[in-house]
């Protein structure tokens, strides 16, 4: 029996006036570009770890409205899987003065265009990846995710 198991992550996919908000991030000693995102935490839904990760990463209150996904990411320098379940929506505003995660340097407001031209800074593949999908229409109903039980 293995006691291997996947990593739980949420993310969001936040456009507005056509621009996307991406958190710019020190991950392995260089500067990556990512959507907001992070781990689940014990005791949560996965809505509410996507709402908490924006927050925290971005000082910005998130609506989720839709499930763009849910994605399998292999990080092989770790061998870690990731379970990465994202979301669309809207910032409904920001809390200027909220320090962010030590981690994030800022945050950008880009372009889809800005975005690609970028990639080599990209976290995964998944930045690129589901804002594509986002774009595409691939907006499921957050009814889809089950109700949780304990």
């Amino acid at each position: 029996m293995s006691d291997w198991k996947a990593s739980v992550t949420v993310a969001a996919v936040i456009e507005a006036d056509g621009r996307f908000l991406l958190v710019e991030e020190i991950h392995d000693g260089r500067h990556v570009l990512n959507q907001p995102a992070g781990h689940l935490d014990p005791g949560e839904s996965l809505v509410e770890a996507c709402v908490r990760e924006v927050m925290e990463e971005t000082a910005h209150r998130f609506m989720p409205e839709a499930l763009v996904g849910v994605y399998r990411y292999v990080y092989a320098p770790q061998d870690i899987t990731f379970l990465r379940f994202t979301f669309s929506g809207r910032s409904e505003g920001a809390e200027p003065d909220r320090a962010l995660d030590q981690e994030i340097v800022r945050t950008h407001w880009l372009t889809r265009e800005e975005i690609a031209a970028r990639s080599a800074e990209h976290r995964t593949p998944l930045v690129m990846q589901c804002i594509e999908d986002h774009l595409a229409g691939r907006h499921f109903p957050l009814a889809v995710l089950s109700k949780e039980f304990s």
